[in-house]
C-alpha cells in the first residue's frame, strides 16, 4: 500500500543529502546515510494538496488559515493526548530558526543555558552564535539509552536561564519517560528555568514507547517552557520549511513574535501551508506504515551489526529513524574511523564529534531509506571495518 521499498533516485535533485557529498565529505562517490531526511515520498494526499496548488497557478503573498491551527490541534489531541489552545500556536520556517528565535527571546547575552550532551549540533551552536554561556549536563550511556546526570543538572540549573530539551533525544534515539519529564520539571520550576522542548521528532516515537509533550505535565509547565515541532521530520517535508511553536504563555508568545518581527518573518509559504495542513489531517494511517517499517529497519541494523560488526554497539531508538553506534570498541581514533568508512567503505554518516565531546567514539546511521538502500550501506559499513583486528 505505501512504497517505501520503492527506490528512488534522489541525485539531481539538489537534495542535501544526495547531491551536497563533495562539499561535506570530500568526495562524490559516498553512500550517503547522514543528514536526517528520509528518502520516501510524502504521503500521496500531500502530493495531492501540492498538486493542485500548483495547477493554480497563482503563488502571491499567503495567510496562515485557521484551518492549519485545527489541524495541528487535533493532531495532537488524536496522537499524543494533547489538548491545546490554538491561540498558543506561532509558526516559523523550522525549528532551529524557532529556537534561535527563543534564545533570543527568554534570554540576554551572557545568560547561561544548559544542554544535554551528545546532541543535535545546532541546540549548542545557537546558544554561543547569541552569546549566551553554554552549560552541557552530560548525559550517561546505560545498557539500553541514555540517562540525565541529575546530579550535575542539579548543580548547573541555579545558574541557568534556559534548558534546551531533546525530546525525543537526537543522537541517542531516547524517548524520555513521563517520569523523567516530571522530575526535570520540577527542577526547572525550583529554580526558574525556562525549558524550550525541541519536538520535532516525536511523531516518529516507536511504539511501544510513548512520546509525552513536555508542556502537557502540568499548566506550570506549559507557561514554563516552549514546545518546537514540525511536519516535516514526519512527513519528510523539510523542503517546505514549516514548523510550529506552542507557547501557551501570552507574554512569551507575545515576545517571541517580536523578535521574528524584528527578523522579517510574517508568514509560511503557500506549499509549506498546504503541505502541512494535508499531511496532519490525512498523513495518519501513512505514518503507522512508515513506523512498522523504521522499526524492520532497525531490526535488521541492529541483527546486521551483531553478525557482522560485533565490536560495535548500537543504541536502539526508542524514536526517530537515527541509530547511533558505539565504536569504540574498533580501537580508533575518530579521524581513521573516519577514513576508512570513505575512503575504504565509501559510506557517508555523521561522526560523533559533531554532537559533542561525548560524542567521540560514535557514528549516527540513517536508515529512513528503502530496505536495498539500507543493505548497501550496511555492506559498506562492513567493507570499511573488515580487517580491524577487533572484528
Amino acid at each position: 500500500m505505501f512504497p517505501f521499498d520503492r527506490v528512488i533516485d534522489r541525485r539531481g535533485t539538489l537534495s542535501v543529502k544526495w547531491d551536497d557529498v563533495h562539499r561535506v565529505f570530500g568526495r562524490e562517490d559516498v553512500w550517503p546515510m547522514w543528514v536526517a531526511d528520509m528518502d520516501f515520498p510524502a504521503p500521496k494526499e500531500v502530493q495531492e494538496a501540492l498538486r493542485q496548488r500548483v495547477e493554480h497557478g497563482v503563488f502571491g503573498y499567503t495567510v496562515i488559515p485557521d484551518s492549519l491551527k485545527e489541524a495541528v490541534c487535533q493532531w495532537l489531541e488524536r496522537r499524543h493526548d494533547w489538548t491545546i489552545d490554538p491561540s498558543w500556536l506561532v509558526f516559523a520556517h523550522g525549528v532551529v530558526p524557532a529556537v534561535a528565535a527563543a534564545i533570543e527571546a527568554f534570554s540576554e547575552p551572557g545568560d547561561r543555558i544548559i544542554v544535554f550532551s551528545p546532541v543535535y549540533r545546532p541546540l549548542f551552536d545557537l546558544v554561543r552564535r547569541h552569546d549566551r554561556t553554554l552549560l552541557f549536563s552530560p548525559l550517561r550511556l546505560e545498557e539500553d539509552n541514555y540517562a540525565i546526570d541529575w546530579d550535575d543538572l542539579e548543580r548547573k540549573l541555579p545558574d541557568a536561564k534556559l534548558l534546551i530539551l531533546c525530546h525525543p533525544h537526537n543522537p541517542g534515539g531516547k524517548s524520555w519517560t513521563k517520569e523523567e519529564l516530571e522530575r526535570l520539571g520540577e527542577l526547572c520550576l525550583k529554580h526558574g528555568v525556562f525549558v524550550l522542548s525541541d519536538e520535532i521528532h516525536a511523531d516518529l516515537t516507536l511504539p511501544p514507547a510513548k512520546h509525552t509533550p513536555f508542556a502537557s505535565l502540568h499548566p506550570e509547565l506549559a507557561a514554563q517552557s516552549a514546545t518546537f515541532r514540525a511536519p516535516t521530520k514526519t512527513f519528510n517535508l523539510a523542503g517546505l520549511q514549516a514548523a510550529e511553536v506552542i507557547l501557551p504563555d501570552e507574554s512569551r508568545r507575545r515576545a517571541f513574535r517580536l523578535v521574528q518581527q524584528r527578523h522579517g518573518f510574517f508568514t509560511l509559504n503557500a506549499f509549506a501551508i498546504v503541505g502541512a495542513e494535508a499531511a496532519y489531517r490525512h498523513g495518519g494511517p501513512w505514518l503507522d506504515a512508515l513506523l512498522d517499517y523504521l522499526r524492520q529497519n532497525i531490526d535488521m541494523t541492529v541483527a546486521y551489526l551483531a553478525e557482522h560488526l560485533p565490536p560495535l554497539r548500537p543504541v536502539r531508538p526508542q524514536a526517530t529513524y537515527l541509530v547511533w553506534i558505539d565504536c569504540r570498541g574498533l580501537g580508533l581514533s575518530e579521524a581513521e574511523l573516519k577514513r576508512r568508512l570513505l575512503e575504504t567503505g565509501k559510506l557517508a554518516v555523521e561522526f560523533g564529534s559533531k554532537f559533542g565531546q561525548e560524542g567521540v567514539g560514535f557514528i549516527r546511521l540513517n536508515i529512513a531509506c528503502p530496505r536495498p538502500t539500507l543493505e548497501e550501506g550496511l555492506r559498506r559499513l562492513a567493507t570499511a571495518l573488515r580487517y580491524i583486528d577487533a572484528i
